[in-house]
């Protein structure tokens, strides 16, 4: 008998890399429409919690919240939810009009003189060289390259089932990034089967954008919440800082299992308790391994990264979790201005060596 089990469906994830939904203890109270004042939120104070103006909408099919602290203009709200709109039209792996589904199946115009070259967009162009550097950097343990397998693995089904493996060895000598290469807007793809999914880094990516419209209108306090990545512009508006909780793995989602206390910095998550599904008594989550075809088993239920930037957090989260704790607490440490914690399958929370150091947490031990 299977079971599924999802928290949301995001068209970035659609079968791999998600980022596990994480509880903005200070903008936990999502509403469905803008806020100015009204209400207090549970760990914000009384006199910071009734001067904020908030947007949430289902963008990106995922809930996207915007709250801001220092500003009582609503029209950036609304330049908010355009920048994810326009952002879906580029990076959407399914949606048949998006850019990255015309690049996928060849349907851009060549470059002149060229067969396998295709000029794509500035935003396209740098999010690809991104993911592809990080790929280069995990030793492929994160990879861009792996739409032709996540595309058999549908975690979104009514009654999911797992990939016929002779169809996952098909799949698995379609994926990779060798023959990729991005020289200013000019990308080639030396095979046809080349495809690319983004949805390990694109909700990180649309987050650090939106963050830098915000800045540049002057805004010094907020949060932007995509789906379950959190990013922080400053602190609150009496200098403390947001209080951002971890969700406690298969837990409901206010239910938290360590709480942080961040100023101007993104968390996201990667864990297996997103979606998944139980087929003959064993269970199926998201986050393939590209190398089997099949979700990675190792000793890791969950990982979090604090960082500057939402779309490194979202690429370290994956990679760290593909590793495994002792392989991914190593390469994490590697990585300067980033914390991580790792949740093992014992539910013990690890931290980085300077985690408790530079971060205020509260936390104990899962059951």
């Amino acid at each position: 008998m299977k079971k599924i089990h999802y928290r949301f469906v995001s068209f970035f994830r659609t079968a791999i890399l998600t980022s596990a939904v994480l509880l903005a203890c200070s903008i936990s109270g999502c509403s469905s429409e803008n806020s100015s004042g009204s209400s207090s939120e549970a760990s914000v104070s009384e006199e910071t919690a009734k001067d904020y103006i908030r947007s949430t909408s289902f963008k990106l099919n995922t809930v996207v919240t915007i709250t801001i602290y220092d500003s009582e203009d609503e029209a950036l709200l609304a330049q908010c939810m355009e920048l994810c709109d326009k952002y879906e039209k580029i990076f959407s792996r399914t949606s048949s009009d998006s850019e990255l589904f015309q690049l996928n199946h060849r349907e851009l115009t060549p470059v002149e003189g060229q067969t396998d070259t295709y000029q794509v967009s500035e935003e396209l162009a740098d999010l690809l060289s991104i993911g592809l550097s990080w790929t280069q950097k995990s030793n492929e343990a994160f990879d861009i390259a792996i739409a032709p397998l996540t595309e058999l693995w549908d975690f979104t089904s009514e009654t999911p089932t797992v990939p016929a493996d002779s169809d996952i060895r098909n799949a698995l000598s379609k994926c990779g990034i060798q023959g990729v290469s991005i020289h200013d807007r000019n990308i080639t793809l030396e095979s046809d089967d080349t495809a690319f999914d983004l949805g390990g880094i694109a909700k990180g990516y649309i987050a650090d954008r939106i963050k830098d419209y915000l800045v540049s209108q002057g805004i010094q306090s907020a949060t932007i919440n995509l789906g379950g990545n959190v990013l922080c512009i400053g602190a609150k508006p009496d200098g403390t800082p947001f209080k951002i909780g971890v969700q406690k793995p298969f837990a409901d989602r206010n239910e938290t299992a360590a709480a942080m206390e961040i100023t101007d910095k993104s968390v996201v998550s990667s864990g297996i308790y997103e979606r998944f599904f139980e087929q003959d008594g064993v269970l199926y989550h998201h986050i393939l391994n590209s190398q089997t075809g099949y979700p990675y088993k190792n000793d890791l239920i969950a990982v979090t990264i604090v960082s500057d930037h939402s779309v490194d957090g979202d690429a370290l989260s994956t990679t760290c979790f593909a590793l495994g704790y002792e392989k991914g607490l190593e390469f994490i440490e590697t990585i300067p201005d980033t914390e991580a914690i790792f949740i093992t399958s014992d539910y013990e929370l690890h931290y980085t060596k300077d985690f408790q150091k530079n971060i205020t947490v509260s936390a104990s031990r899962l059951s």
